[in-house]
Parts: structure tokens; sequence; C-alpha cells
């Protein structure tokens, strides 16, 4: 029986929507992405998950009871949004929207791993 086993890449790349999303810092899952000069279809959403813990600096800059609050909702410039997806190739991708404006005020998408599946 096969496992999957994940192939990291952490390489920007360019995501379209069907339809925008209503909230940019909020995105929900692309219906399509670019890497490589190569466009993947979204087939399926697998799994989603969010990550609005802060980092580094970031982490001793705000009062405790403000800190709880938003690691539960995420703060300005703080947090990735997750997707896993199947490609209509049937190839699994992890995708993340990063909030943080380093170069572009809204953020930017990475493309973060590939599930690989290796004999057992």
């Amino acid at each position: 029986m096969a496992r999957s086993i994940p192939r990291f890449i952490g390489e920007p790349i360019l995501v379209e929507f069907d339809q925008p999303p209503t909230y940019l810092k909020t995105p929900g899952c692309p219906d399509r992405f670019f890497w490589r000069q190569t466009c993947y279809s979204v087939a399926a959403l697998e799994q989603q998950w969010q990550d609005f813990a802060r980092r580094g600096r970031m982490a001793q800059n705000m009062r405790p009871e403000n800190a709880i609050r938003a690691r539960r909702r995420g703060s300005w410039g703080v947090g990735r949004f997750y997707f896993r997806v199947r490609t209509r190739e049937n190839r699994v991708f992890d995708l993340y929207y990063d909030r943080s404006p380093r170069q572009q005020r809204l953020g930017q998408w990475f493309l973060f791993r590939e599930w690989v599946d290796v004999g057992t």
C-alpha cells in the first residue's frame, strides 16, 4: 500500500479565483494556481486550516489579553490560511496565503509542499 510524504517547495505562486474573495486578507481556496509556468486547476479542496500565531518579535509586542484574541481570529498582517488541494492531474499540494505585508500590502500566496506517494 502506498503512503504519501511531503516534498517541501516553498515558492511564491500566482492564484486565480472564478469569483473573487469578499475579503482580500481572508481568501478562500483558489480555483487555479500557476507554478513554474504551469497552470494547475483545483479539482477538490481536501482540507483547510489557519495559523494566526505571532512569531519572533511580533510575539512580544502585544498585551496578553489581546494576544489570546489575536490567536483565535488573527490581527493585521499576521496569519496564514492553508489549503490542501487535489488538482485535475490528481496531484496533492498544500498552498497558503500569508497575510504579512512583506512586499505587498495584501500579502502573498505560496506553494508550501506537494504530497508524493511512495511505496511501503
